[in-house]
């Protein structure tokens, strides 16, 4: 985890100099504040090295003697893929079964921005979320599913505008026990 803000000076002298590599004139007057811009970008787009789980969560884990599956389905995910530095972007369900503790459900969404706001494979983050979630509440078990679309699989390579890519990672109960992964995969469908 990166403790400090990134140098937006360095970051746009960088985009500048690519910018001139790729035959730009970054004086034109389309592309004069562009490496700010994309300094700018990209500092939000990262802020994920800048955060911990803990610190998003802000102290919303709560004691509760339910012990159901609770699930968030369907939170919007964008990230970067690590091996292009283009977006990736879908789907993200996830899900636990509460053993003494419930984390509030809109930090749910706040981890998955924290892991997926640094570069990325899909395959990875769905794994950090899942460990984040066993761990912050010490859940029975865990499910994290997401299905994204890769730009760096529709805009340059195989250029499949179609292909979605699904990842899973199930852990406790989640992986031991059919009937719980059953149930949670049907109501994340």
């Amino acid at each position: 985890m990166l403790n400090r803000e990134p140098d937006q000076t360095k970051i746009a002298a960088l985009v500048r100099q690519l910018l001139i590599e790729l035959g730009e004139d970054p004086d034109r007057e389309g592309l004069l504040k562009t490496p700010e811009r994309v300094a700018k970008a990209m500092t939000y787009l990262t802020q994920g090295y800048r955060q911990t789980p803990q610190e998003v969560l802000n102290g919303a884990v709560f004691e509760s003697a339910a012990n159901n599956m609770v699930i968030v389905r369907d939170i919007e995910i964008y990230s970067l893929c690590e091996h292009h530095l283009l977006p990736f972007y879908g789907r993200c369900h996830v899900g636990y079964i509460a053993n003494g503790h419930v984390v509030g459900l809109s930090k749910v969404a706040r981890i998955v921005d924290c892991f997926a706001r640094r570069l990325q494979i899909q395959e990875r983050l769905t794994e950090e979320i899942a460990h984040a979630i066993e761990d912050i509440t010490g859940a029975e078990g865990v499910g994290v599913v997401m299905s994204c679309a890769h730009l760096c699989m529709m805009m340059r390579g195989v250029e499949k505008q179609n292909a979605v890519t699904v990842t899973s990672s199930v852990l406790g109960s989640f992986r031991t026990d059919a009937g719980v992964r059953a149930e949670f995969m049907s109501l994340v469908k």
